[in-house]
C-alpha cells in the first residue's frame, strides 16, 4: 500500500468585508409642546447614562432648535433606544447620519 496521502482542498472565505462607507444611524429627538424641560433632561439621564450637564445641553438644543441628535451608532441599539424614548412619552427618531 503506497501512494501519498490526499490533503483536502483549501476554501477561500466568501464573506464580503463590510463596506467602510456606511454611514450609522442617529437618534433624534424632537421638540414636543406637552414635555417639561426638566423631564426631558432626567429621561435623556437615564436612558444614555448621561451626565446631568449634558442632558441639560442636550435638552436646551432640543428646546432652541427643535431637535438634537443624541446617539449615533448601529441602527438595532437605535431602535431600541427610540423605543425606550417613546415609552417615556419624548417624541424621537431614527434616521441615517449625514
Amino acid at each position: 500500500m503506497g501512494g501519498t496521502p490526499t490533503e483536502a482542498p483549501v476554501r477561500k472565505s466568501r464573506e464580503k468585508p463590510l463596506a467602510k462607507t456606511d454611514r450609522p444611524w442617529q437618534v433624534v429627538v424632537l421638540d414636543d409642546p406637552v414635555n417639561l424641560m426638566e423631564y426631558v433632561s432626567r429621561v435623556l439621564a437615564r436612558i444614555f447614562g448621561f451626565s446631568r450637564e449634558k442632558a441639560d445641553e442636550l435638552m436646551m438644543a432640543v428646546h432652541q432648535r427643535g431637535r438634537a441628535v443624541v446617539w449615533s451608532g448601529a441602527r438595532e441599539h437605535g431602535e431600541m433606544y427610540v423605543n425606550q424614548l417613546h415609552g417615556a412619552q419624548l417624541h424621537a427618531k431614527l434616521e441615517r447620519a449625514e
